[in-house]
């Protein structure tokens, strides 16, 4: 089924590869959004076309091949995706992630890279692409993970709360402008980048109990509130990080410390209880 109440409008999609990105992506085409996919790798934007063609053969498509963490890449994809359409009316930040990483192993840089890769990316989306819309809804993909400690997932966390504060400045200062600024917090979700967890036996086992809806989620499932922040059932929402993960957030983040303390090694492990760096 097709509502088409987004027709004539652009929207603009970051690390449009990703599997949440091409949902949305899907969904808004659905609604009659053109759509514009932006990511580093061009074989996997024309994977992620074909994948939305084939759920909606009427969506009208444009790639860009850019990096996302690139200021001028950023800056002039925004201006291409404008100029199809002569508007910018939605845009997408969904580039992010991180890896487990204890505390007393990681260095500054890593926390750098980690917290530009979730924060810098959905800023430079924002910077560059506000002065293109005439109104319209900003959305950043935000976790969970920016509001509850998760052991082991240090980089990532802070990242993700950083970006919740940038959603929260961007609404206040953009608001006048008719632009609203949102994000979404996914809980655990099958996608490319958590594929391997979800492979490996019993893993998922330690989620479900801090769910209690008590199953993971999919990229339906986020596409559908990106959808809804896109349009205008939510025209007099802004500044809000809505957790779309099945209860995640009234329990805590599940306790995978086994997993990674076995990669470790016990001799690892006794340091960093101490306190101590490995």
């Amino acid at each position: 089924m097709t509502d088409k109440i987004l027709a004539g409008r652009t929207a603009f999609i970051t690390g449009a590869t990703g599997a949440i990105a091409t949902a949305s992506a899907i969904a808004l085409a659905r609604s009659g959004a053109t759509i514009v996919l932006m990511a580093r790798r061009a074989d996997g934007l024309e994977e992620a076309k074909r994948e939305i063609l084939s759920a909606h053969g009427d969506a009208n498509i444009h790639l860009i091949t850019g990096d996302c963490l690139d200021p001028e890449n950023v800056k002039s994809a925004l201006k291409d995706a404008h100029a199809i359409n002569d508007r910018l009316d939605i845009i997408f930040a969904t580039v992010g992630g991180g890896g487990f990483a204890p505390l007393l192993t990681m260095d500054a840089d890593n926390l750098t890279a980690e917290f530009e890769l979730n924060v810098k990316s959905a800023f430079l989306a924002i910077r560059h692409g506000a002065p293109l819309m005439d109104g319209g809804s900003i959305i950043c993909l935000s976790s969970g993970s920016g509001t509850m400690p998760f052991r082991y997932l240090t980089g990532y966390c802070v990242g993700k709360a950083g970006l919740e504060m940038l959603v929260k400045q961007a609404a206040e200062e953009l608001g006048s402008a008719g632009i609203r600024v949102n994000a979404i917090r996914p809980g655990m979700t099958r996608s490319h980048g958590t594929a391997p967890m979800f492979d490996a036996p019993g893993l998922t086992d330690s989620f479900l109990p801090e769910y209690p809806l008590e199953r993971l989620g999919d990229p339906e499932d986020i596409a559908a509130v990106a959808r809804f922040l896109a349009g205008p059932e939510s025209a007099w929402i802004t500044g809000q990080s809505i957790a779309a993960d099945g209860g995640n957030t009234l329990r805590k983040s599940p306790d995978l410390s086994p997993m990674v303390e076995t990669m470790l090694g016990e001799g690892s492990v006794a340091k960093l209880k101490a306190g101590k760096e490995i």
